[in-house]
């Protein structure tokens, strides 16, 4: 019986962690969507999806918040959402099956005349294993961890979302600045659906899941580095990973938070959300210099990206504006497309939002 509720509990978990995105991300395979073409579509619905429901979920618990309600409430209501978000995802993927008759989901592209190439993406799955079987066994005990983990298993305890103290278990009032980007409380969402443990999903699924989210994003990067010459994403998500494994020089590094302090809201920030956005304005550059316009899947995406940024820190709704305006005016000057600056600042809305309630319930 014991080993029959462990495989229903991880079940539980890849279906909440890798099932749900892929179909929520079917929202973005349309035909104007050019990163759904390709035979990594799969990777693009993954990562799209997990911030669509990101965003879903941030908007979700940070009402309950401030609404005080049950912690329950919000990961029941969150779970209802993101089971509806993913129906209508994998519809919206079949219909464009249908239209586009586009067969099957693949992980990655390899052409005929590249077979010699293989070898390197052997290595780079091969490197991203031994990080994943470091990750959890040599997993420790942050000093955040004191905070962000105990969030996380006094929401499923008590039921109650930052009305305790994590560090003596008194009573307290909400901390708006951890209110607004409730991380930890995703993290509880995850424990109390699966079964398993907060402190387990900290340590132990959140790393699986996240370090190949990252370097999903890195694929998608490359993608757009060297385009017409695939032959070379390999081994930049190769070097990629050998800056990760010898990157922990400092305790405050990028790669010490992706390696070993994932489960962090600022590390997703770091590792994941900034990333993200690099890709995507990556993205409008190469459309503003071919004189093409973005899709409305660009814009809601992208909308997405900086509403998780906010998911993750206060301070990444600050940064994710000052990287999206940098880019935005570099944009309009360079191509001379000053409308440009008008969906930006539409999609930098929810940043918007977070630091106004900060200012404000601060």
């Amino acid at each position: 019986m014991g080993d029959m509720s462990m495989v229903t509990q991880l079940g539980k978990l890849i279906l909440l962690m890798l099932v749900l995105p892929i179909l929520t991300g079917g929202f973005f395979c349309t035909r104007k969507n050019e990163m759904t073409r390709g035979n990594d579509r799969l990777i693009y619905m993954w990562v799209s999806g997990q911030f669509v429901l990101w965003t879903a979920f941030w908007i979700i618990c940070v009402y309950g918040i401030f609404q005080e309600w049950f912690f329950l409430d919000v990961a029941y209501t969150f779970e209802m959402v993101s089971v509806t978000l993913a129906i209508m995802g994998g519809i919206c993927d079949l219909c464009g099956q249908v239209r586009e008759k586009r067969k099957g989901l693949h992980l990655f592209q390899f052409s005929k005349e590249k077979k010699s190439h293989w070898i390197f993406w052997i290595l780079f799955a091969g490197i991203l294993l031994f990080q994943l079987i470091q990750a959890v066994r040599m997993t420790y005990a942050d000093g955040d961890d004191a905070y962000y983990v105990a969030v996380s298993t006094i929401a499923v305890n008590s039921d109650t979302m930052y009305h305790k103290l994590p560090y003596t278990g008194g009573t307290t009032s909400v901390d708006i600045r951890h209110g607004l980007a409730p991380f930890p409380i995703w993290i509880a969402y995850l424990s109390a659906i699966s079964g398993i443990r907060a402190v387990s999903v900290a340590h132990v699924a959140a790393p699986l899941m996240l370090i190949p989210m990252t370097y999903m994003i890195f694929y998608l990067l490359g993608k757009k580095l060297f385009a017409g010459k695939e032959q070379r994403i390999p081994l930049f998500l190769i070097f990629t990973e050998l800056l990760v494994l010898f990157g922990d020089y400092s305790f405050y590094t990028v790669e010490n938070f992706m390696i070993a302090r994932n489960r962090q809201g600022k590390a997703a920030l770091g590792s994941i959300v900034i990333p993200m956005l690099f890709m995507l304005m990556s993205v409008l550059m190469s459309k503003l210099e071919e004189r093409k316009k973005c899709g409305l899947a660009f814009w809601e995406l992208l909308t997405c990206v900086m509403a998780s940024g906010c998911l993750c820190s206060v301070m990444g709704a600050v940064l994710c504006c000052m990287l999206v305006g940098v880019a935005g005016v570099c944009a309009a000057v360079a191509y001379r497309r000053w409308l440009v600056l008008i969906p930006l600042a539409l999609c930098c809305v929810p940043c918007g939002i977070c630091v106004a309630l900060y200012m404000f319930k601060a």
